[in-house]
């Protein structure tokens, strides 16, 4: 039996919708982490709040497909609230001297990487090309890396196996987003190249 894939949610203009609830309270939870973080230093605390903004990120994006609240306003809210929790705690954590400058580089030079392709894109007349799966999963595994090392580094008990755990994460995620990389810096340049054709043909 043939399968057929399933029909897309149109996205509304709606602004109040649960999912975007969501986010906004995923968005008041990164100055609290940071406060936690570099405040009193409050690491479990830190932790929770940490592990809640990454378990959150799945919750919202499966309450808009499931009660058809897909929004526009959504689609901007949830990959921003992503990167704000990822650049939070880098800095953090290197302030901290939870990671290495190495891993905090590496992980922002994608991001720049990505911000000069948009704005390459923008120029031609395009808008940021679509979310993989392969971005959203690096994204998913590295906010769950964060509270790992984290919690290795503030419980003794428990560092000898956790410090292994997390650290495997933020490698796996470390790859994945690099790969995401390459498929998005692929796209702009097929869009690129396309746009070109199209000029030379007119």
């Amino acid at each position: 039996m043939s399968q057929h894939p399933a029909p897309s949610i149109a996205a509304s203009n709606r602004i109040w919708t649960i999912p975007n609830v969501i986010s906004f309270i995923r968005l008041l939870g990164v100055p609290l982490f940071l406060y936690l973080l570099l405040g009193p230093k409050h690491d479990v605390a830190a932790v929770i709040v940490l592990a809640v903004g990454g378990t959150t990120d799945w919750v919202d994006g499966f309450v808009a497909r499931r009660m058809n609240s897909v929004s526009r306003l959504g689609e901007l809210l949830d990959p921003f609230a992503d990167r704000l929790y990822i650049l939070a705690t880098l800095i953090g954590f290197t302030i901290r001297g939870v990671v290495p400058y190495w891993l905090t580089g590496a992980l922002l030079a994608r991001e720049v990487v990505l911000g000069i392709a948009l704005l390459v894109l923008r120029r031609n007349g395009y808008g940021p090309p679509p979310v993989h799966y392969v971005g959203k999963t690096g994204t998913f595994v590295l906010l769950a890396a964060f509270p790992v090392i984290l919690l290795a580094q503030a419980v003794d008990s428990v560092s000898s196996w956790l410090a292994p755990a997390g650290w495997g994460l933020a490698w796996w995620a470390l790859g994945l987003y690099w790969a995401a990389a390459a498929l998005y810096l692929a796209q702009t340049a097929q869009l690129l190249r396309a746009s070109r054709a199209a000029a030379a043909a007119g």
